[in-house]
């Protein structure tokens, strides 16, 4: 081979090698493409693996959808809000209420027999705005779900949900039970962080009173600044230096990450009741100061 040929070869050699590369400036479409397809150069061994495993589910990034699997985002059973199909009216207003959700999955008997999604604006669009003389029906008004295997890759469900337009989906094991759920939010939040809601504080602003001695605040908000203007002390002085957050000061209290739903009561007499977190994290704390405990139907 001369030496022309040979540099021939090579300069091809080294074209394909660029080619075989991800351009830099690839799109947006091109990348979700590639997130969605199998990784095929996928052969590490297992310790790399899980390395890249956890740094998928570290930080948000369309790596995600393909490394990411459902049972790493789904909230477990114990933390579904769900309710029956034979439920009263007068019932399922105070679950819509009570868990801020507009929609909700409906079993019958246990959850592990589920048979669809009750959405907030069928419920109001039949008996809400002053109500009306039709008699309450839930099964009438129920709407399908994805059901999804916990290894499922999260942008094959995602996928799956975009084509069927569906926003909710149930996880099921092996044996068919219920393992947890998962809402379209909860996907997208891994490729572009969490989604803010229009519940949801205003940004630069920790807390906000609700009403006279209850706090709606985020689990980031600082501690020492909520103990300065509500006078609440949740930490004893030894841990002052080791705990920053009021989700931390909740943690502490339950040494674990809390379920959502839970009211954690405090030695003084206050609680706190975790109005949002998924498996991984705190995110809004309702905190209501000794003496303000929580009426019925709040």
């Amino acid at each position: 081979m001369d030496d022309s040929e040979e540099g021939s070869r090579g300069a091809a050699q080294s074209a394909l090698s660029q080619d075989d590369d991800e351009p830099p400036q690839r799109g947006f479409f091109g990348r979700l493409f590639e997130a969605f397809s199998p990784d095929e150069s996928d052969q590490d061994g297992a310790e790399t693996k899980q390395s890249r495993a956890h740094m998928a589910s570290a930080l948000p990034g369309l790596i995600n959808l393909r490394r990411m699997r459902v049972y790493d985002v789904a909230i477990p059973t114990v933390e579904i809000v769900s309710v029956p199909v034979d439920i009263s009216m007068e019932d399922l207003v105070h679950v819509f209420r009570d868990s801020g959700m507009s929609r909700l999955p409906v079993y019958r008997d246990t959850l592990d027999h589920p048979m669809g999604m009750v959405h907030l604006k069928d419920f109001a669009l039949q008996h809400g705005f002053n109500g009306n003389d039709r008699t309450f029906d839930l099964s009438a008004m129920l709407r399908p779900l994805i059901y999804a295997p916990p290894s499922m890759p999260i942008g094959v469900l995602l996928q799956k949900m975009q084509s069927d337009r569906m926003h909710m989906a149930l996880v099921i094991d092996e044996y068919g039970g219920v393992d947890g759920l998962v809402t379209i939010e909860d996907l997208i939040e891994q490729v572009i962080g969490e989604i803010e809601d229009e519940h949801d504080i205003d940004e630069g602003q920790y807390w906000t009173e609700e009403k006279p001695g209850v706090y709606l605040a985020l689990a980031k908000t600082p501690l020492d600044e909520f103990e300065a203007t509500t006078g609440l002390k949740l930490v004893e002085p030894e841990n002052e230096e080791e705990i920053d957050t009021l989700g931390g000061a909740a943690f502490v209290l339950t040494g674990r990450v809390p379920a959502r739903g839970e009211v954690i009561t405090h030695p003084s007499g206050a609680q706190l009741e975790i109005v949002d977190a998924d498996p991984r994290r705190i995110k809004r704390i309702r905190v209501r100061m000794p003496g303000c405990e929580r009426l019925p139907g709040e």
